[in-house]
Formats: structure tokens, C-alpha cells, sequence
């Protein structure tokens, strides 16, 4: 165990319902937060795959210390194992953890950025996301799509959802900003505020988006923008 990157145990869970969905939250997360932040402070942001072409995540990353990263995974494999009916014996898969900051005005945003989106159609992918920032900065919203009802993409649904998602966005372009409130395309289902040091974990094929406040959150200092750490499994 890493004591700069040590874990508040036991971890107090919280289970959020979002829809016919779930998400867990487990605040005061990390024992030394800040740590983080003066880490990510010191590291070297690049901008995401995808930025030039306004698809993805819309801001610069860097690569988070690898002790977090197996801090996190040692903790949280069990319990999403638990929480999310993933089969015990099912082995895990990880994407790197990267600090990730907001960066681009909402004037600069591709159509794809514009709506909520899914990680991956896979039944067991999950989304791990760290604040290190404060609720000034949103949260992370979760929706139903009005037209198929899905708030879920799967391998089942996703081609169905996909030919009517472009259909309706190329009959109708969506208003450039960050999406947050329900309107004709997607109903709000509910958000998980931001706050410091507040982990949560939900499915990656839930229908989602990253709430922005544009007038504070369009930041590329880790000390004062809309710092957090994102990770992906999948089993």
C-alpha cells in the first residue's frame, strides 16, 4: 500500500438510483486529496484523441500515478463485482487513469458533444470517475432517450439506437452548449453532483453526460478547473 495514495477505509457506499439504474458514490474517497491535486498540478496536459475533430471528451488529460491505480482497482473490483450482478469469476480489464480538465467553450463543441453519450455497449463496462474539484463544477448527468426509451445501450439495442440518435441529430443539429436539461431528444433522468474527493462508479452504457458551468469550468488549471480522474473497467 501506497500511503500518498491510501484509501479511506471501510469506504462508506452510497447507492444513487437514476432511472431504472444505478450508480454507487462513495465521498471523502482518498485520505490525502490534495495530494492529487499539487500531482496533477505538476503534470503535463495534452489534448484528448478527438479534440481537432470535436468528437470525445472535450479537454486535455495527463496520466495519473499508477499507485492511485492499483489502489483503486484493488478496492473496487469486489465491489463492483457486487453491486453491478458482474460474474465473480470474470477477470478485470482496465484503461490507464488520466486527469482530465474541460477546456473547450461550448462555441467549439462538435454536434457528437452536445448530447449525452455511452462509453461502450458491453454488459459489464464501468466508468470510475474522481472529483477533485468542487459542485461550482456540475456533475455528471444521467438520461432516457425519448424516441426508443433506452437509457441503456447494449449490444442488443445500440444499432436501433444509433440510426435513430443521427437521424434526429442530422434533421436537427443540437444547440451548441453542454448538455444538462431534458428537451425534445433526451429526458433527465437525475445527477451525481461534483464534490472533492467524491468517487462514483456507474455503467458505461448508461446514457450520460458531464454537467458544465461554463463560466468557471472552461479551465486549464488543475487547481482551479474541473479536475477529475477518470478510469475504465470492464470484466
Amino acid at each position: 500500500m501506497d500511503p500518498l495514495f491510501a484509501i479511506r477505509m471501510p469506504p462508506v457506499i452510497e447507492s444513487v438510483m437514476l432511472g431504472e439504474h444505478h450508480a454507487l458514490v462513495i465521498d471523502d474517497f482518498l485520505q490525502n486529496p490534495v495530494m492529487m491535486k499539487e500531482i496533477a498540478a505538476r503534470s503535463q496536459f495534452s489534448a484528448y484523441p478527438g479534440v481537432s475533430e470535436r468528437k470525445g471528451y472535450p479537454g486535455l488529460r495527463a496520466k495519473a500515478p499508477e499507485a492511485y491505480s492499483s489502489e483503486l482497482t484493488g478496492l473496487l473490483e469486489q465491489i463492483i463485482k457486487a453491486n453491478f450482478d458482474v460474474p465473480v469469476e470474470l477477470g478485470i480489464r482496465k484503461s490507464v487513469c488520466m486527469f482530465s480538465l474541460v477546456t473547450t467553450p461550448p462555441n467549439e463543441l462538435g454536434p457528437l458533444q452536445c448530447t449525452p453519450h455511452f462509453d461502450a455497449s458491453t454488459p459489464h463496462h464501468m466508468a470510475v470517475l474522481l472529483y477533485l474539484c468542487d459542485q461550482q463544477h456540475g456533475g455528471t448527468g444521467f438520461y432516457r432517450h425519448n424516441a426508443t426509451g433506452f437509457q441503456q445501450i447494449t449490444a442488443e439495442n445500440r444499432e436501433h439506437y444509433l440510426d435513430t440518435y443521427y437521424e434526429e441529430i442530422n434533421a436537427k443539429r443540437p444547440l451548441q452548449r453542454y448538455f444538462d436539461d431534458s428537451n425534445d431528444q433526451f429526458t433527465f433522468l437525475g445527477m451525481i453532483p461534483a464534490k472533492f474527493n467524491r468517487l462514483v462508479v456507474y455503467r458505461g452504457s448508461l446514457l450520460h453526460s458531464a454537467c458544465i458551468n461554463p463560466a468557471i469550468s472552461i479551465n486549464a488549471n488543475p487547481d482551479s478547473g474541473r479536475l477529475t480522474v477518470n478510469t475504465f473497467y470492464d470484466f
